[in-house]
């Protein structure tokens, strides 16, 4: 499996994906809004974008679907209950769904709610796994609910699906925020050292080379899933005195996503 990952340079700092077949030079499109710089990276290695899939239904990752498709042809892959919000869906996608790339690559589809009620996470089927999670997990972050989503229900994405991925798991979000996210978990746990560390190597990165990072990276420099560090909780309980000595994860959780929308 080759991955590329496609800095755009717009305002939103998206990150684009072409996932391809080394055998075949087939290649799966993820979130291409910047669709010239996709064909671009795709003429450049000789590969056919047969198919495109969308994590989600925001314009951000889905605006570069039509050119995309009238310059290859390729179906598109979306949530299966994304049909009255993405226009053209070829292929809905439960949970459980493969999506095979050529002859070597599959990928394990991931119904991930919170960010938005329709959102898919990818895994890939390999040795060394990828998550092309969208805005469902940032670099060091998790995703707003701010239009269309629920904080409760992306709580039991992260326990439930995304803690339980092997350790060497790399992440593939559909932004770049880590200096941003960085920053929060410092002011909720100041003395993580690993984060302080990993901000001070992150901060002038260029996102067209940026880090991927890995699942066990993300559980000591992501808040979201330091849920019972006592410095967190520390931290939380200063604007949240009511939430006592002991509060369990979801109510961490939520009350960190409560403050990162402000932050």
């Amino acid at each position: 499996m080759i991955v590329e990952q496609i800095w755009t340079g717009n305002a939103y700092r998206n990150f684009n994906y072409l996932v391809a077949c080394e055998e075949t030079g087939e290649a799966l499109a993820i979130d291409p809004l910047d669709h010239r710089k996709c064909l671009a990276v795709a003429n450049k290695h000789g590969w056919t974008i047969t198919q495109i899939l969308n994590t989600h239904e925001h314009g951000d990752h889905t605006g570069g679907n039509e050119p995309m498709i009238a310059a290859t042809g390729a179906k598109l892959l979306a949530h299966h209950n994304a049909k009255n919000t993405i226009a053209g869906i070829d292929i809905g996608l439960d949970a459980g769904a493969v999506i095979a790339v050529g002859r070597s690559v599959e990928l394990l589809a991931l119904d991930t709610p919170g960010h938005t009620m329709m959102h898919i996470c990818l895994l890939s089927k390999t040795d060394e796994p990828a998550l092309f999670c969208g805005d469902t997990l940032f670099n060091a972050g998790a995703g707003n609910c701010h239009n269309g989503g629920h904080p409760k229900e992306l709580y039991e994405t992260f326990a439930t699906q995304l803690a339980g991925l092997e350790d060497n798991t790399r992440i593939y979000p559909g932004h770049d925020y880590i200096v941003n996210n960085l920053e929060f978990t410092l002011n909720r746990e100041p003395d993580n050292a690993a984060a302080k560390a990993l901000l001070s190597d992150v901060k002038q990165q260029d996102p067209a080379h940026a880090l991927v990072t890995t699942m066990a990276q993300e559980k000591e420099i992501n808040t979201f899933f330091r849920l019972r560090s006592p410095s967190v909780i520390a931290t939380l309980r200063k604007e949240f005195p009511d939430i006592g000595d002991r509060p369990d994860p979801e109510t961490v959780f939520l009350k960190l996503r409560e403050l990162r929308n402000s932050w």
